[in-house]
C-alpha cells in the first residue's frame, strides 16, 4: 500500500490512514488538519521525501495541525474533491474546510512560508483544476504563484 518508509512514519507518528468514506469526519474533528496524498511511491521519489518532511513540518508548527495519510484507493477521488494537480500533496483544512495545498517537494524555508500563509487563510472552495497550457494566476504583488 505505502512505501516501507511511509509505513514507518505512520507507525512512529501515529498518523491515521483515511479514505473517501471517513476523511471528512476525521478532519472536521480537528481545528487544523492536513491530508497527505503520497501518490505512487514506486514512481514518485518525492513521495518519500514528503513523508520525511511532514513530521518535521508538524513539529515546526508545534502540532497545530493533525496529519492523516490518504489511502491509495481513495487518492484520485479525493484529488477530484480538493482539485490539486500533482502528487505528492499536502491539503490543509480548518474544521474540515479547505484552506490550500502544497504539491511536490519544496525547499524547507518555502514549506515554512507557504504553510504559514495557508494556515492564515479563510476557508474557501478548492481552486479549479488548471487548464493545460494555462499560465499561473497573477497575484496582487504582480508575481505568478503556482499555489493559486
Amino acid at each position: 500500500m505505502f512505501s516501507p518508509l511511509l509505513n514507518g512514519v505512520i507507525a512512529r507518528s501515529g498518523y491515521p490512514v483515511v479514505n473517501l468514506e471517513n476523511h471528512a469526519a476525521h478532519m472536521s474533528a480537528h481545528r487544523f488538519s492536513v491530508l497527505f496524498f503520497p501518490g505512487d511511491w514506486e514512481r514518485l521519489g518525492e513521495s518519500n521525501d514528503v513523508a520525511v518532511i511532514l513530521p518535521e513540518l508538524t513539529a515546526a508548527f508545534q502540532n497545530v495541525f493533525q496529519p492523516a495519510v490518504v489511502e491509495r484507493a481513495s487518492e484520485r477521488k479525493l484529488q477530484a474533491v480538493y482539485r490539486f494537480g500533482a502528487f505528492p500533496a499536502l491539503v490543509f483544512l480548518r474544521d474540515g474546510d479547505y484552506l490550500g495545498a502544497i504539491t511536490r517537494v519544496l525547499d524547507w524555508d518555502d514549506y515554512l512560508r507557504e504553510t504559514a500563509r495557508i494556515l492564515s487563510l479563510e476557508p474557501s472552495a478548492p481552486p479549479p483544476f488548471p487548464m493545460p497550457g494555462a499560465r499561473p494566476a497573477a497575484t496582487d504583488d504582480g508575481e505568478s504563484h503556482p499555489f493559486h
